[in-house]
C-alpha cells in the first residue's frame, strides 16, 4: 500500500554500447526497466540494470538507497557490465580512427565527477594523443612550446637534455674542490677532476641515453621513445611499472623532467667523499679513474627511475676499494722489479 505513494528518483540511464546519457524518474526497478527499455529501444524480456560504476545489480531492494541522479546502464538478457573498466575496455578495442577515439573520451571525461575515475580518462587522452611518430619541429610544432629554437628535432633536444645532467654531475665534482683545505690535496682533485671531465667530453656526456635515434644498447628508450622506471636504487624492476613517452606530447615531455637519473651508489655522501679521501695519501696518477667515472656518469651505475621510485634516503651503499686505485701493468712491475735488482 506504502508503495503507492513511494517518490519517483530521478537516474541517468544509457545502454550498453552508447555513451548518450538520459534523465528518467522512476518509483521502482519495474518502472525504470520499462522506461528505460523504451527509451533506449532495447527489448524488455529479461532485462536487468546495474550500476554504471562497477556493475553492481540494481534490485527492487538496493533501488531505494541510490542516490538521485545515480547512473545506471540498462542491460538485455546475455549482457553484462563490471563497471567503467568495462567502457574503457570498449573504447581501446575499437578500430575507429585515433580522432574518434579521443572524442568518445572527452565525450566520457566531460560528464565524469568522480575524481579517480576523471584521472583514469585524464591519462588515456593523454596517451591517445600521442604524436611520439613526429620528429621535427615543423611537423610537432606544440611539443617544441618554451624549447629554445635551436632544436630542429626532438631526439637533439633529448640528447642535449641528457647532457644537461652529466654536465651538472661534473659541475658537483668540481664544487668539491672548494672544501678542500691542504693545497697538495687540491692540487691532484683538481688535475683529477680535469680528466674526468675530459672522458666526459669524449663520451659527449652520455646525451645518447636518451636519443632514440641511439642504437639499442646505448639508449635508455625504445626506438619510439618510450622510457620505463627502472625502480628504486635497491630494486632490480619497477614494481608500479611506470613507463613514459617524453617524445609524445609537450605534457609528456614536462612531466619526464622530473623523472631523475639516480646514482645506486650515491654521488654525493659516497662517491665524491670517497674520491676526495683516496687523494689524501695519493697521487692523482694513483687514482682508477675509470671506475669514478663509471660510477658517476654511466649506466654502470645510474638508474632512470619515475619521481615516486626516487628514494632520498641514504643508500647506504659503499664504493669498492679493490676498485679505486690503478693496478701496475706488467711493464710498470717489470720497471719496479729492474730497480729492486739495481738496489741490491
Amino acid at each position: 500500500m506504502f508503495g503507492l505513494f513511494r517518490k519517483h528518483k530521478p537516474v541517468k540511464i544509457r545502454s550498453r554500447n552508447e555513451n548518450t546519457k538520459y534523465g528518467v524518474a522512476a518509483k521502482d526497478v519495474k518502472e525504470l526497466l520499462k522506461k528505460g527499455c523504451k527509451l533506449l529501444q532495447l527489448p524488455s524480456s529479461d532485462a536487468h540494470v546495474c550500476l554504471y560504476a562497477d556493475g553492481t545489480k540494481v534490485t527492487e531492494e538496493f533501488f531505494p538507497t541510490l542516490p538521485d541522479n545515480t547512473e545506471l546502464v540498462v542491460l538485455c538478457r546475455d549482457q553484462t557490465w563490471s563497471g567503467v573498466v568495462c567502457d574503457l575496455g570498449q573504447l581501446l578495442s575499437t578500430d575507429r580512427h585515433a580522432d574518434g577515439l579521443i572524442e568518445a573520451a572527452k565525450g566520457l571525461l566531460s560528464d565524469e565527477q568522480t575524481p579517480k575515475r576523471r584521472k583514469i580518462l585524464m591519462d588515456l587522452l593523454l596517451n591517445l594523443e600521442d604524436r611520439s611518430e613526429l620528429e621535427s619541429r615543423e611537423e610537432h610544432e606544440d611539443w617544441f612550446t618554451g624549447v629554445d629554437a635551436r632544436f630542429k628535432t626532438k631526439s637533439a633536444y633529448m640528447k642535449f637534455n641528457c647532457e644537461s645532467r652529466i654536465r651538472g654531475y661534473m659541475k658537483e665534482v668540481d664544487g668539491a674542490t672548494k672544501t678542500i683545505q691542504k693545497a697538495k690535496v687540491r692540487e691532484e682533485f683538481l688535475k683529477t677532476s680535469k680528466s674526468l671531465a675530459q672522458m666526459v667530453k669524449t663520451a659527449r656526456h652520455n646525451g645518447c641515453y636518451f636519443d632514440r635515434t641511439e642504437k639499442q644498447p646505448d639508449r635508455l628508450c625504445t626506438q619510439e621513445g618510450w622510457f620505463t622506471c627502472q625502480g628504486s636504487y635497491e630494486q632490480k624492476v619497477c614494481q608500479s611499472l611506470h613507463s613514459i613517452n617524453p617524445y609524445g606530447s609537450r605534457e609528456s615531455r614536462i612531466v619526464f623532467s622530473t623523472w631523475n637519473l639516480d646514482h645506486r651508489i650515491e654521488k654525493k655522501r659516497t662517491i665524491i667523499p670517497a674520491l676526495l679521501e683516496a687523494l689524501q695519501n695519493h697521487k692523482s696518477s694513483d687514482i682508477n679513474l675509470n671506475y669514478f667515472y663509471r660510477l658517476l656518469f654511466t649506466r654502470e651505475n645510474l638508474k632512470l627511475v619515475h619521481i615516486v621510485c626516487h628514494k632520498k634516503g641514504a643508500h647506504n651503499l659503499l664504493c669498492d676499494t679493490n676498485e679505486m686505485f690503478r693496478r701496475a701493468s706488467d711493464s710498470e712491475k717489470q720497471k719496479v722489479k729492474g730497480k729492486r735488482r739495481r738496489l741490491v
